[in-house]
């Protein structure tokens, strides 16, 4: 069982819970689009989601494939997204400290 599982947030969602809500209904549509492909990976690339006021943004440890990028965009799409295809992808950002004590292991 995979429990290592991206960080969901939204902008407003001390207002406004249900972006929460939607953002783990898209987080659920898009894993299961890549489980359905065999592709097990996905899940494991990606680091956070984010709604930033109607617009997806998807943050990856490593790069997605074109793909990955479809399942999100159909994801947010979708019924159970926000039926709109504003969503943004970037690549997490490494502290170069963190990654310089974690070479020297």
């Amino acid at each position: 069982m995979f429990l290592d599982h991206a960080k969901i947030s939204a902008t407003h969602s001390e207002t406004e819970p249900d972006r929460i809500e939607r953002l783990n209904r898209v987080y659920g549509y898009a894993i299961g689009l890549a489980d359905a492909d065999g592709n097990t990976n996905c899940i494991t690339k990606l680091a956070k989601l984010h709604d930033h006021k109607g617009t997806l943004m998807v943050i990856w440890h490593s790069a997605p494939t074109e793909l990955e990028r479809i399942y999100f965009m159909k994801a947010w799409k979708s019924k159970v997204g926000d039926e709109s295809t504003h969503v943004e992808h970037a690549l997490m950002l490494h502290d170069a400290a963190e990654e310089t004590s974690q070479e020297a292991e």
